[in-house]
């Protein structure tokens, strides 16, 4: 009896100790932890989603975003920190402008886990943290960030709420011109087209304010020019040029010299000397014994560097016999010319492609009559080095309407 009552006794220990040993407990402890990390870190990401699509223009629908009551606004303060238009007057715009987003109150227990979340997930992302007694702390940094106080009773903002703040630029009235849209709205030289707050405006940039390097700004070219004052004395036969917007002494040939009716010339693609014509010595049969060349510009930050007088592998001289002026236009024939276009030609076709030529100033356009018709684009997108160019769309196609082949092309 006794025998049995001790296996019986040992066959219930043993029972006991695999059900309920501390081995068998610490994985599903483990998971109930991870799990709720999981939600808490769903919640931040959420919000920063809400926040992204609202400074985009866009609408975030996910389900999370009713789960966790988050709202996102933009706010604005004038100099006494009260709540104003998001809206410039005059030269006037608002001291602050920001995007406030925030989050239902999460509990003071999950406040531990939700910092190390924000510490190493969102440690970058800026003010974005826990409201406490009307501050953010952000996780990973002792820096804590006052709310204004209207925007804390404008957004109700209670302990335990997440918020998400960044500041967002109002352009000024004289800087924007907007259209119906982006397909209509064409830009004037001096703006790019840039998509915010969900329409498409034309953003003009000052160029006064950009010009670097030994360039300096010319009020009435209303550009950037090369500051002659800092113009370096190069010795020997080495002559001082401007590269990358810096002066620079460049040596020209080393043991020849161009003979006949040529001249030597940068090039401003591979900075290497080369023997070009003369213009003033290229013989013409016509009243103009001695044509006067027009000296042609890029504007601040285009890749022509220097004023040039000579016309480049892609362009041919045209001269006006009434004024016995030449000016450098645009030849096609030479769109097959590796010093003009250094790829293979047949690889810019398709609809996403395109050739143009890259006009350096409005007066150059004037001077080209084959696209006197057209409107040519200057911004970042088109090149202005005097040569050609193919202008690939990525995803986008050619818009044949606007785009005059080989000399102008434009995206849709």
């Amino acid at each position: 009896m006794n025998i049995f009552l001790i296996m019986l006794i040992s066959v219930f220990m043993a029972a006991y100790y695999m059900f309920f040993a501390p081995s068998a407990r610490v994985p599903e402890q483990e998971t109930v932890h991870a799990v709720a990390v999981s939600d808490l870190r769903s919640i931040a990401e959420c919000a920063l989603a809400v926040h992204n699509a609202q400074i985009s223009g866009a609408t975030f629908n996910d389900i999370c975003v009713e789960q966790n009551a988050i709202k996102s606004e933009f706010i604005c303060l004038d100099a006494k920190n009260t709540i104003t238009d998001c809206e410039a007057s005059g030269i006037k715009k608002p001291k602050l402008s920001l995007l406030v987003t925030v989050t239902g109150k999460i509990h003071t227990s999950d406040y531990n886990e939700m910092m190390e979340i924000l510490e190493k997930n969102f440690a970058t992302t800026g003010s974005f943290g826990i409201v406490q007694d009307g501050m953010i702390v952000s996780g990973g940094s002792a820096l804590t960030r006052a709310v204004p106080e209207a925007i804390q009773q404008q957004m109700e903002l209670e302990d335990g709420q997440l918020v998400y703040m960044s500041h967002y630029d109002i352009p000024d009235p004289d800087a924007v011109f907007t259209g119906k849209g982006g397909e209509d709205l064409i830009c004037p030289v001096g703006t790019n087209k840039t998509y915010r707050f969900g329409r498409w405006q034309c953003m003009g940039y000052n160029m006064k304010t950009s010009c670097g390097g030994d360039l300096m700004w010319d009020p009435s070219l209303m550009e950037c020019v090369p500051d002659e004052t800092r113009k370096p004395l190069c010795a020997g036969r080495q002559t001082a040029i401007l590269v990358d917007d810096v002066w620079e002494c460049v040596n020209p040939f080393a043991e020849r010299n161009c003979g006949g009716n040529l001249i030597a010339r940068l090039n401003y693609e591979t900075l290497e000397w080369e023997c070009v014509e003369d213009p003033n010595k290229v013989p013409v049969s016509s009243k103009c014994a001695a044509a006067r060349t027009q000296t042609q510009r890029g504007r601040g930050g285009a890749s022509l560097r220097i004023a040039s007088s000579t016309c480049t592998e892609c362009e041919k001289m045209v001269i006006n016999e009434d004024t016995c002026e030449a000016v450098c236009v645009p030849d096609s024939t030479k769109i097959t010319d590796q010093r003009c276009y250094p790829g293979r030609s047949s690889e810019c076709s398709g609809g996403s492609r395109a050739f143009y030529f890259g006009f350096p100033n409005v007066t150059y356009v004037k001077n080209a009559k084959v696209v006197a018709e057209s409107m040519v684009p200057f911004d970042s997108l088109h090149s202005q080095n005097r040569r050609f160019n193919c202008l690939d769309c990525g995803n986008g196609t050619i818009d044949r309407q606007k785009s005059q082949a080989p000399f102008v092309a434009v995206c849709e």
